[in-house]
């Protein structure tokens, strides 16, 4: 569903705005404003990664004190400092003074962000705006939550019963478990007592029985049905069969996924998660939808859709968070997309007949396929680009190479996308090189060679590209600004 880009937050909540454009891996910035501030949340292909706010209560130094990180005495010091500084930030000035550490810094800002997307979730009335493009380059730092647990955070600050219940599905209606992996599998630190209203969704309770018969308040049992509805881990019972009712032993013996499968986290060591991940995703574009999803010719369905979840669980972008390998969420959310792709091709019998079919049919056209294939993967890849996922525009714009490997476009585009990445000049030289090889006489991959020189700091190197750019096109302009440049 879509939901408009600007407007009064009354009108379409926070939380779904925020399900939204994490759903829809959007970057860019979402502004709240009120008559008295305004608060910022900052978005990377889907995922909050930064906040900020125009109220003074929500400045690094009161969270601090606030969080009792620092005292008074101790505040009131470093707020001195700073108004006699001119380009120190607060929390330097901490640091420097020794009422920090680097680590309780670190804490802090994290803190900050986190305080500000919380409390966000009590402005029940104001402005909102969603920016697509480019984030900020400064004071930003990455904060690894995922959508669901800031979701959960926030709507337990809530104390509006009539607003809960009004954004919520009428208390008449009946809750399933949802059946979108998506939203199934994703991270979220969930308490014993929520665990416990999860289980009471069947299929068979509507939202007024499940908060009586809890053993909790009315009020906090309804709010962690609004998270678990906001997020998609549960839904309206409004079509098709439950996935997993205790109420009904034989749903339960065939269901596609449990609710112990949904509470068990995936284990794995780092390690073997990466490497397994690496596998798949060099791998990815020449797996059939069986390979992928673990399948053979005869399975049926169920076995199908069982075999879909279980990998879905384990595959699922959210599961990033706990890596440092920056690469890891392009490739997760890679094979997590190429799983449901192969998922909706076999999931009935027509469809897999006809994709089986098309399996065992002689191969046609095989090069018209590969440069038809590597030419989705360079759309891909404009499109990571301009949405600033470097890493994800680099291993669209490689496959597009190695798949149409005599295209020398594919290559240039992959050493811009590798420029734009800190220490990876040499990438963008290699991949520029081998373009040449294939275009020696292409003005633009010269002048494009002196930029990425000129990056490196390689001034002699890059004068010389921009003159053999201006003697294959003596009016290029990039090579002219170039070349004076370097003179």
């Amino acid at each position: 569903m879509e939901i408009p880009l600007s407007g009064n937050i009354k009108d379409t909540t926070l939380v779904k705005l925020l399900v939204y454009l994490n759903r829809g891996r959007k970057t860019g910035t979402l502004s709240l404003t009120t008559a008295a501030l305004t608060k910022k949340i900052y978005f990377d292909v889907g995922d909050v990664i930064f906040a900020s706010s125009t109220f003074e209560d929500d400045r690094l130094g009161e969270m601090l004190l606030k969080a009792g990180k620092i005292s008074v005495e101790q505040y009131d010091k470093s707020v001195e400092i700073l108004k006699a500084s001119k380009d120190k930030r607060l929390g330097a000035i901490l640091v420097e003074l020794g009422y920090l550490t680097p680590k309780d810094l670190f804490w802090g800002v994290k803190y900050q962000v986190r305080e500000i997307i919380h409390s966000m979730f009590l402005v029940e009335e104001g402005e909102y705006a969603f920016l697509e493009g480019e984030l900020p380059t400064q004071e930003v730092i990455t904060l690894k939550n995922s959508i669901g647990n800031l979701i959960y955070a926030g709507v337990n600050k809530i104390v509006n019963w009539t607003r809960i219940r009004n954004e919520m599905p009428h208390t008449d209606s009946v809750l399933r478990l949802g059946e979108d992996p998506l939203s199934l599998f994703q991270d979220i630190e969930l308490s014993q007592q929520d665990k416990k209203i999860l289980s009471l969704v069947d299929g068979t309770r509507t939202i007024k029985q499940i908060v009586d018969s809890s053993w909790m308040g009315s009020f906090e049992a309804l709010k962690v049905l609004y998270v678990l509805w906001a997020i998609g881990m549960v839904e309206e019972m409004n079509h098709g069969k439950n996935l997993f009712s205790p109420a009904d032993d034989k749903v339960k013996e065939e269901g596609t996924v449990s609710l112990s499968d949904i509470l068990t986290p995936y284990t794995a060591e780092e390690e073997m998660l990466l490497k397994k991940v690496d596998d798949i995703f060099t791998r990815l574009n020449s797996m059939t939808a069986m390979e992928l999803l673990e399948v053979n010719e005869k399975s049926d369905s169920e076995t199908i859709k069982k075999s879909y979840y279980r990998l879905a669980k384990e595959f699922h972008p959210d599961r990033y968070f706990s890596s440092d390998d920056s690469s890891i969420k392009t490739k997760l959310t890679a094979i997590f997309d190429a799983l449901t792709k192969a998922y909706n091709t076999l999931k009935d019998e027509k469809s897999r007949t006809q994709y089986v079919a098309s399996l065992r049919a002689p191969k046609q056209q095989e090069a018209e396929d590969s440069e038809a294939r590597a030419a989705e993967q360079y759309r891909a890849g404009i499109a990571e680009f301009k949405k600033g996922d470097f890493w994800g525009s680099i291993e669209k714009f490689k496959w597009a190479a190695k798949l149409a490997p005599k295209n020398a476009v594919y290559l240039n585009y992959l050493s811009l996308a590798y420029s734009k990445v800190p220490g990876r000049v040499k990438e963008a030289e290699e991949a520029l090189l081998a373009a040449l090889k294939i275009e020696p006489f292409n003005a633009e991959f010269h002048s494009h060679l002196g930029l990425v020189y000129m990056k490196a700091g390689l001034k002699k190197r890059a004068h010389t590209s921009f003159q053999k750019a201006l003697k294959i096109d003596p009016e290029n302009e990039k090579a002219k600004k170039g070349l004076m440049q370097t003179q």
